[in-house]
């Protein structure tokens, strides 16, 4: 457990019917979304496929941990040494960076601070306040859903993030990425055989937007490759030359390693523990 149950986080003023309180299973978008529906959750889960998300999981599979950082934070450097890792830096700086291939790439891969403006600041800010955080993408979906189903309670309650990304003035532009992969998560849920979804079900159910997302998902599988190469962001980083990341973020539950973050790193947690 990272943190006991804290309601400093949950001082907002969304209305009640935004929290998805009688669910068990949420979903919404970006830092806002998160303080709306992590009100006495179990496990929050934040998805950033392009690429934070995606860059855990490579560096997992690598046996190395992760340390979420916020984005450019000035401190960032005097946290990595204090934790004895290397910081990755920017995509062009050449090294490790936010890109899945640098990770995947290097020479030795033993402690990452890991900095990006969506998934990892989401991270380090729910570490504090839930009692577990995960990072999911399209290659731990299930392998996360199924490490649910086998230590979580059935009646757990758990706040799906969609990390989404920025528009240039800073304001959250949800990302068809991440709700394809918040999707997939919950997809897995579903298949792990944590409740369903039913109208008049209360809190044993799927809100409407975890519903929703598992729904895109389920369309955007047969094609997901190029789902992910297609949409806005895939389409940007493929402009920048790292259209490489994209095939990486495609690769659909090709890995076993659950990313749980424990006092402030994510390493690798097999499916059934």
């Amino acid at each position: 457990m990272n943190a006991p149950h804290s309601n400093a986080l949950h001082v907002y003023t969304a209305s009640a019917a935004h929290r998805q309180l009688p669910y068990t299973v949420r979903l919404e978008w970006g830092l806002d979304g998160a303080r709306t529906v992590t009100s006495g959750v179990d496990l929050a889960v934040v998805v950033d496929v392009l690429s934070f998300s995606t860059c855990v999981s490579v560096a997992l599979d690598r046996g190395a941990q992760v340390f979420p950082y916020p984005w450019k934070d000035p401190s960032a450097e005097d946290f990595a040494a204090h934790v004895h890792a290397e910081l990755a830096g920017p995509r062009n700086g050449g090294g490790l960076s936010l890109s899945p291939a640098s990770l995947r790439a290097a020479d030795s891969l033993k402690r990452v601070v890991l900095p990006s403006p969506n998934g990892s600041a989401l991270c380090h800010l729910l570490a504090g306040e839930v009692p577990l955080v995960a990072a999911v993408c399209l290659r731990n979906a299930a392998a996360t859903a199924d490490w649910v189903a086998a230590n979580l309670p059935e009646d757990a309650v758990i706040a799906v993030v969609a990390a989404g990304e920025r528009w240039p003035d800073g304001t959250l532009r949800p990302a068809v990425e991440d709700q394809i992969g918040a999707g997939a998560f919950i997809a897995g849920l579903v298949a792990a055989g944590k409740g369903g979804y039913e109208a008049g079900d209360g809190r044993h159910g799927y809100s409407p937007e975890a519903v929703a997302a598992a729904a895109v998902f389920e369309a955007a599988e047969p094609r997901l490759r190029e789902m992910l190469h297609g949409c806005s962001s895939g389409r940007e980083l493929a402009g920048s030359g790292y259209a490489g990341d994209i095939d990486i973020a495609a690769e659909l539950d090709d890995s076993d390693a659950v990313a749980i973050l424990v006092d402030g790193a994510f390493s690798s947690s097999p499916a059934h523990s």
